[in-house]
């Protein structure tokens, strides 16, 4: 017998993804200025198209994370890793809609 837990782990990412919402962002927010937000936002495109190029194939995220956590630190962005975590999801959540799938 097999059971289907898609339906668990789908409201177990929604509850992450309102975790960040709710808790993360308004914390980034507090802690930094608008200009800093979008420099941030900027650079970690950057990092996780990138990472995308660099490591091809599905199971790669800690490996492409730890890149975009290696670039933004060569480049002076030495934050929370929890912000960055958050800063990167809403990256790849973007660049997805834009149609780049990331994987």
């Amino acid at each position: 017998m097999t059971i289907d837990v898609t339906a668990i782990v789908n409201a177990v990412i929604a509850l992450i993804a309102a975790d960040i919402s709710v808790f993360v962002i308004p914390w980034i927010k507090s802690k930094t200025s608008s200009q800093q937000r979008e420099e941030l936002i900027a650079w970690v495109k950057i990092a996780v198209a990138a990472a995308e190029q660099i490591y091809k194939g599905t199971k790669r995220g800690e490996e492409k994370k730890q890149y975009v956590l290696d670039f933004l630190a060569k480049n002076g962005f030495y934050v929370n890793e929890d912000s960055v975590n958050a800063a990167i999801e809403a990256a790849v959540k973007q660049l997805n809609s834009e149609g780049i799938v990331i994987s």
